[in-house]
């Protein structure tokens, strides 16, 4: 069993104290807001919008992974384990202009989630590449990629903010046996949106932000029994089991149990594996858990739930682009 750490009881989700909660938000550990100003374009964002987030999955797996965070007037790119050609036809199929994208977050430098990272940056000059400097070293020694794309990047350090899109970012450690892996918190106007893919265990720093977020993308790797009994060699399933490999259902779910409160209004399951685990089966162990908690879910594909449930979950697609959400 892997350690996660649970700090606080459970208690039924009609009894969360809602002011407790604010309160128990506001620590003092946050890092101060860089100094570098990566954007300097929020006043072109529409009024109407202003105060929205949007995002799409574009696919979400070990076949490839990328997703995109913002405003229909711009937002950034997580990952780039897709074709660009893809995640291009996509966004204008929903009204974004390229030119609006100002950048590609990288997590990790694994094939699945930077395969398609120069060739994205290519063909949309503007763009920034913004990754540690030990993800860019990961990336070009692991994998055949062009030296030209250290010409977009911009570094980036965990737990030193900084802006872009309007949007302030924060890169966190996240348990994974990858160069220098991170989840991202992602602040605009009131919204929170966190996401943390590629994850073996739940960390103090990585707990402090996906507690806060009203929007997670949390891992949902396997089902613990199908990987057992599954055909994958004893090395490669040690390898996942491990802390710094990836969540099962079960692990997510408790941890899920553990942090539901008022506030967090999304639940997307992400990098649901194709050979040890299932849709129903990741869903299922969630609801489960937070039914416990005495939380009224609902399905976040279905547009007309959003107020009449506690939460919405889904588990993200493997090969197709989900929904446009729209948080309001």
């Amino acid at each position: 069993m892997k350690k996660i750490y649970f700090n606080q009881p459970c208690l039924p989700f009609e009894e969360w104290d809602e002011k407790g909660s604010q309160d128990n938000r506001k620590e003092n550990d946050e890092a101060p807001v860089s100094d570098l100003r990566i954007d300097s374009k929020d006043a072109e964002l529409d009024s109407e919008t202003r105060n929205h987030l949007h995002y799409i999955s574009f696919a979400s797996g070990s076949s490839g992974n990328s997703c995109y965070v913002g405003n229909r007037e711009g937002g950034i790119i997580i990952d780039a384990g897709i074709r660009a050609d893809e995640i291009e036809e996509t966004l204008k199929k929903h009204g974004v202009n390229m030119k609006k994208v100002r950048g590609l977050l990288l997590t990790h430098d694994h094939s699945d989630h930077v395969r398609f990272s120069y060739n994205l940056l290519r063909n949309n000059r503007h763009m920034s590449l913004f990754c540690t400097p030990r993800v860019l070293n990961g990336l070009l020694r692991r994998h055949s990629i062009s030296k030209r794309i250290k010409e977009y990047h911009t570094p980036i350090f965990k737990e030193i903010p900084f802006k872009v899109a309007g949007m302030e970012i924060t890169a966190f450690d996240v348990p994974h046996d990858g160069s220098d892996n991170m989840g991202f918190s992602i602040e605009y106007e009131a919204h929170k949106f966190v996401l943390a893919t590629d994850i073996g265990s739940i960390s103090d720093r990585a707990r402090h932000y996906m507690s806060r977020a009203n929007y997670l993308v949390i891992e949902a790797n396997y089902d613990s029994d199908m990987l057992r009994l599954g055909r994958y060699p004893e090395y490669l399933k040690a390898r996942i089991r491990a802390a710094n490999g990836h969540l099962d259902n079960k692990d997510t779910a408790r941890f899920l149990q553990e942090i539901i409160n008022p506030s967090l209004r999304y639940i997307f399951l992400c990098h649901l594996s194709k050979d040890n685990n299932t849709p129903a089966k990741a869903l299922e162990t969630v609801r489960e858990a937070l039914r416990e908690r005495g939380v009224t879910i609902g399905h976040a594909e279905e547009t007309l739930t959003d107020r009449q449930r506690d939460v919405q979950l889904m588990a993200l697609p493997r090969f197709d682009p989900t929904r446009w959400f729209v948080f309001r």
